[in-house]
């Protein structure tokens, strides 16, 4: 099962894909799509867009698992963040990718154990599981693939499940 990991923002938007296979998982690719701050936001939208359409075209993945949104201080950061996830949900949606989401503590959970963990802590728990030879830069593309990796972990157990898709899916 190929899995596309987004980790939604404006600036920067973080891609991960991996290959669950067999209980673990196998790197494909990892990225960042950056938009430039000058340009208009309908303009970074329509990047953001095509970019992640371009990268599932490319990977055709069976599904998509987006983080879901997490902000106490900043309005502004968050509701420009929310702009860039609402438009990497419909790039997969146009082109027919079941779409899942999971909370922050979900994917610190999967991928660490511990709803808690740092950056750090996630970041090498990312590097171990994929036995990659270094930590993967930057932080965005890191934590795309930590919600790769989440995905891959629950959709084990969402195997099976009377209604999966419709509780699971976005």
């Amino acid at each position: 099962m190929v899995i596309l990991g987004i980790d939604p923002g404006i600036a920067t938007v973080g891609f991960g894909v991996v290959d669950a296979v067999g209980g673990g998982q196998r790197l494909v690719k990892y990225g960042i799509i950056s938009t430039p701050p000058e340009l208009r936001l309908a303009r970074r939208l329509s990047q953001i867009f095509s970019d992640i359409q371009e990268i599932i075209g490319l990977f055709a993945p069976d599904c998509m698992a987006v983080e879901e949104l997490f902000f106490n201080t900043n309005q502004k950061t968050a509701v420009s963040v929310a702009h860039g996830r609402g438009v990497a949900i419909l790039a997969g949606e146009k082109r027919g990718v079941p779409m899942y989401e999971y909370t922050p503590l979900q994917i610190k959970q999967a991928v660490t154990g511990y709803g808690r963990a740092d950056k750090r802590q996630v970041m090498d728990m990312v590097r171990r599981l994929l036995e990659m030879d270094e930590t993967p830069r930057p932080d965005d593309a890191a934590d795309a693939l930590a919600v790769a990796i989440c995905h891959a972990r629950f959709a084990g157990s969402l195997i099976g499940m009377k209604g999966a898709d419709e509780c699971s899916t976005i």
